[in-house]
């Protein structure tokens, strides 16, 4: 009977390698399996029965299936189909990991999407306002992991979330290597929790600049969920005329959410106001869909949300697979700063 160790030396490989080919053949490097192959079929070699073989074994996939519960928005609404598009690459990126994933939605945070208590699902991702307490209650035995945003620490649970620290310190720097003295953040919902970081962070970062840093902030509303929010005209409107109202008027801006982006260069511009003339804007965040229709086209602060959605899914996973491991796990992602265009 022909060993293991004779077929290594034929094939010019070592006997674990052997060993791999029969049992892991996709983590065997292609020359190296085509050797072992030739060598096995040349003495008619058959390896044992599986249950038989000695070693690690190939894993079947397996298939989770896991739950986006998107708290305050409206099913059907097309900017939140980024998690279904991303999804695929991850099942790629690491094939003995098949995810089903679940779309879930719900109005307010009081209320909790059906599927949750009618469906099995192994993990859920949150995103949007913080679900009531006596909600969450209900899902106490169910791995989580909250993502982005209106995260509290209060509430149990892993968390993926871009450094917004780092984002109001990359604007509170590139404003100053551009020369401007002072400076203002700008914002509606300043209660949102990564506002309330990246504000505060852009104010600290800058006066250790030496700059004179302002806030101009909206109205807060925590009873309204980033998900589905459209800021009132009025609003920009006040926050602009708050700004030319200053002496001396800030000249570089910081725009830390850019959904009200456009509405606000609108109003600039009736304001009087010039692009590069009067101002410089850095936006906090990058929206293709956005920041292509923008009349300006400034510099802005990618959160790389592929790689945010890669991280949750994949520490979600991981968290479902590891049910017994103590601690809470906070995981940040990094943001890159993009060029202005014009």
């Amino acid at each position: 009977m022909m060993l293991i160790a004779d077929i290594a030396k034929q094939a010019s490989v070592s006997p674990s390698t052997v060993s791999r080919a029969i049992n892991q053949p996709e983590i065997v490097a292609p020359e190296s399996l085509a050797r072992i192959r030739a060598v096995m079929k040349k003495h008619d070699y058959t390896p044992a029965p599986l249950n038989r073989r000695r070693g690690p074994k190939t894993k079947k996939p397996t298939t989770l299936r896991l739950g986006v519960w998107f708290v305050g928005a409206k099913a059907g609404n097309p900017s939140l189909n980024w998690f279904q598009e991303r999804i695929t690459d991850l099942q790629e990126r690491n094939p003995r990991n098949h995810v089903d994933l679940h779309m879930l939605f719900s109005n307010s945070p009081r209320e909790l999407p059906r599927a949750l208590t009618t469906e099995k699902l192994d993990g859920i991702i949150i995103q949007g306002m913080e679900p009531a307490p006596e909600v969450l209650a209900k899902l106490k035995h169910l791995p989580t992991v909250w993502f982005m945003t209106r995260r509290s620490e209060e509430f149990p649970g892993d968390f993926v979330e871009p450094n917004n620290e780092e984002n109001g310190r990359i604007a509170a720097e590139y404003l100053a290597k551009q020369g401007h003295k002072t400076v203002a953040v700008l914002t509606t919902d300043p209660g949102y929790s990564a506002n309330v970081r990246r504000v505060g962070a852009f104010i600290k970062r800058a006066e250790e600049l030496g700059l004179k840093a302002h806030s101009i902030l909206g109205k807060e509303d925590p009873g309204v969920s980033y998900l589905q929010i459209d800021p009132l005209n009025s609003e920009t409107e006040q926050l602009v005329r708050r700004l030319t109202q200053q002496t001396p008027r800030s000249s570089g801006l910081y725009i830390p959410v850019d959904h009200f982006a456009g509405a606000f260069f609108r109003t600039l511009r009736n304001a009087g106001l010039e692009h590069r003339k009067d101002f410089e804007v850095i936006l906090g965040n990058f929206n293709p869909l956005i920041y292509n229709n923008l009349e300006h086209h400034p510099a802005s602060i990618d959160i790389n949300l592929s790689t945010l959605i890669h991280k949750v899914i994949a520490h979600l996973v991981w968290r479902v697979e590891n049910p017994d491991s103590t601690g809470r796990i906070g995981l940040s992602v990094s943001p890159t700063l993009r060029p202005p265009i014009d």
